[in-house]
């Protein structure tokens, strides 16, 4: 019996990241509500082409990811596309 075994996404750069330090309210707020704060913690952050690297690859669709919302990386994942 052959079995494959899922390795799990390395995550580490997670813990370098300022909204680790911060708290996930700013970068999954309610419906409706702003995300500038998200987006200029963000801006700050070392990691965050990292951050929406992976977003774009796991195809996160909630929240700030790498500075950008969701509908942001949707039109972004559109444009690639063409």
């Amino acid at each position: 019996m052959h079995t494959d075994t899922l390795t799990p996404p390395d995550l580490s750069w997670q813990e370098e990241a300022l909204c680790a330090q911060t708290g996930g309210d700013f970068f999954f707020p309610e419906p409706g509500s702003s995300v500038r704060e998200a987006k200029r913690i963000c801006g700050l952050c070392p990691i965050r082409l990292t951050c929406l690297e992976y977003a774009l690859t796991h195809d996160m669709r909630f929240g700030v990811w790498g500075g950008l919302s969701e509908k942001e990386r949707h039109a972004l994942r559109r444009s690639d596309s063409r």
